[in-house]
């Protein structure tokens, strides 16, 4: 028989589990509390307003796995939107082609991040925060002010939707995101590349010294990663169908909320997209009940601040623990 020590070792050791933990109690809180939070069409909300911030969770997962942080994400996928919508309406290119050319821009500028944080050695901090203003201020003066209906059934596609037996509401966008995850978790855990992420993010000396090419690591993350910033962007004009250039302001911090609240380390080398996923799920839980019980959107901000500071002194207690 386990002792209540032993299983608390176990769940410091294991990121997920804590997560899970929360995740459950704050749905049944939720459920206990209001009328209209425990239905099904309120939880496939739920889920559907996790989409955009859980796609850009899960390329930051991967940034925050190698010791970095990456604060231009959202900066990256509005931009991406604004190519995606723009080029269709204003340059009547069809959907695939305009969804294209807003991926590989977006692919761009996270290898273009990568290169500069690998080959220059600069802190992540530094480089992501210039790369946020760079693109926020092209992204505004590529809209001119303005934001950009989408016209194309192809942009729009993620937000279409199946009913799961007649009743659950499944968008293309949520089986999207699930294998997305699904893809990361397995090159994470089952793949050589993954124990590269991890060995990098814990130290990058020893894993060089045991053979591992860090910089190619390390720039292969950040263009990963830029690739999912631009799938984001298609899960937000299927969540939103119109461009706006002063969407996502903060959801580069709510991105970043979601990977600590789920169990990874700001350290780096430890945590797991399944933790992000869930980390994903409380903030849209609490976001939602919390509306729900009428309270404001300010102490909804403290409730979520709240969070981070605890997950960020559980990582540091738990690794206090190991050594």
């Amino acid at each position: 028989m386990t002792t209540i020590k032993e299983r608390s070792e176990f769940i410091l050791r294991t990121p997920a589990i804590g997560p899970a933990i929360a995740l459950v109690v704050a749905v049944a809180v939720f459920a206990v509390t209001t009328d209209t939070f425990f239905t099904v069409d309120n939880l496939s909300l739920v889920v559907q307003q996790s989409l955009v911030i859980g796609t850009l969770a899960l390329g930051q997962t991967l940034v925050i796995l190698t010791s970095g942080i990456d604060l231009a994400n959202a900066a990256i996928a509005v931009l991406a939107t604004l190519l995606m919508a723009k080029m269709a309406l204003l340059h009547d290119l069809p959907g695939i082609v305009a969804l294209l050319i807003g991926v590989l821009v977006a692919t761009a500028l996270g290898a273009t991040t990568g290169s500069v944080v690998t080959w220059f050695r600069l802190p992540p901090f530094i480089v992501t925060l210039g790369m946020l203003t760079i693109v926020t201020a092209v992204g505004r003066i590529y809209a001119a002010g303005q934001s950009f209906p989408v016209t194309d059934d192809m942009l729009g596609f993620l937000g279409q939707s199946q009913y799961l037996f007649g009743q659950i509401e499944i968008t293309y966008g949520m089986v999207l995101m699930l294998a997305m995850y699904l893809v990361a978790w397995y090159a994470l855990t089952r793949t050589a590349w993954g124990k590269h992420v991890y060995a990098v993010g814990n130290d990058p000396e020893a894993a060089r010294l045991s053979g591992i090419h860090v910089r190619r690591s390390l720039l292969g993350v950040y263009i990963i990663a830029g690739v999912i910033y631009g799938i984001a962007a298609w899960q937000a004009l299927g969540r939103v169908p119109n461009a706006d250039p002063n969407a996502m302001q903060l959801d580069n911090l709510n991105s970043i909320t979601a990977v600590v609240i789920g169990g990874t380390s700001l350290f780096g080398g430890r945590g797991s997209v399944i933790g992000t996923l869930i980390g994903a799920l409380i903030v849209a839980v609490l976001r939602s009940g919390l509306t729900q019980a009428g309270i404001d959107n300010l102490y909804q901000d403290v409730a979520t601040g709240v969070l981070v500071i605890a997950a960020v002194a559980v990582d540091r207690f738990s690794r206090g623990r190991q050594r």
